[in-house]
C-alpha cells in the first residue's frame, strides 16, 4: 500500500518554479536525527544525503549552509566566503522563528526569508542529491544545478571532514 506523500512549501515553491524533483519520505527516528539515518535509511551514500544549516555571520546576518552527511561546516572557510569575520551556529531555539523549519527538518528551500545560501561543491559530483523537505521524514531529490539555481546559492568548498 503506498502512503500519499503531503507536499510540503518547499514542493510547492519547486512546482511554482517548474523543477523537476522527488519526495522520497524515510523513516524517522527521534532519538537519531543524524544524516548517516537518513542515507541508510534512503539506502544512498552519505555523501548523497546534505544536511542544511542555520549560521549566524558577525558582519552579514543569518546564512544558509549545505553541506554532506559526512562532513561538518567549516567555520572559516563560509566566514571568508560570505564576507565575514566569524560564523557560528545559530541556537537550536532560534531555528524554528528564524526559518519556520525544526531541527531534522530544515530544508535550504522555502524559509520565511531568503537567506544567502552556500552549497558544499561536492553537490556537484552527483545527478541528484538529498535536502530535507521541510519536515522531519521527507527528503527532496533534486538535481544540484537546480537546487543551486533555485536558492541562488554560492557553491565552494565550505566543508570538513566530521571526526
Amino acid at each position: 500500500m503506498k502512503t500519499k506523500v503531503e507536499k510540503t512549501n518547499a514542493a510547492r515553491l519547486l512546482d511554482k518554479a517548474h523543477i523537476s524533483y522527488k519526495l522520497i519520505p524515510y523513516e524517522v527516528d527521534e532519538n537519531n536525527l543524524a544524516a548517516s539515518h537518513v542515507a541508510q535509511s534512503l539506502g544512498e551514500p552519505i555523501e548523497k544525503v546534505f544536511k542544511t544549516l542555520v549560521l549566524y555571520g558577525d558582519r552579514n546576518g543569518l546564512l544558509v549552509c549545505v553541506v554532506p552527511g559526512n562532513m561538518e561546516v567549516g567555520l572559516k572557510a563560509l566566514a571568508k566566503a560570505s564576507g565575514n569575520k566569524k560564523v557560528e551556529m545559530i541556537p537550536m531555539k532560534e531555528l524554528l522563528p528564524t526559518t519556520g523549519y525544526i531541527r531534522g527538518g530544515c530544508s535550504p528551500i522555502g524559509m520565511k526569508k531568503r537567506y544567502p545560501t552556500y552549497i558544499h561543491s561536492s553537490a556537484l559530483d552527483f545527478d541528484t542529491i538529498y535536502v530535507s523537505a521541510g519536515v522531519r521524514g521527507l527528503q527532496v531529490e533534486i538535481a544540484p544545478g537546480d537546487l543551486i539555481s533555485f536558492t541562488e546559492a554560492v557553491v565552494g568548498d565550505f566543508a570538513i571532514e566530521d571526526e
